[in-house]
């Protein structure tokens, strides 16, 4: 059960994570999207990392919850029916 909780929660950190992406570059209209690229590319090597890594982290934390909440409740399902 160990496994599969860390695979999940490997898993579903990648697909939040690119969900993550895909909604900063989408958000908004496309005159902000163009000024957040252009601010994007004045940023330093150093808060380009850290947005990635923020936002990883934060894929990261979604992500466990969600793997606690899934093998926990198939938890109790096979305690309460099994």
């Amino acid at each position: 059960m160990v496994k599969a909780s860390l695979l999940l929660m490997l898993l579903l950190t990648v697909l939040i994570g690119m969900g993550l992406r895909w909604r900063e570059d989408r958000l908004g209209n496309p005159a902000l999207a163009a000024e957040r690229r252009a601010k994007q590319q004045r940023m330093g090597l150093v808060a380009r990392g850290k947005a990635g890594i923020d936002r990883w982290v934060t894929a990261a934390a979604i992500a466990a919850v969600a793997t606690i909440v899934l093998i926990g409740g198939l938890h109790w399902i096979r305690v309460w029916f099994g």
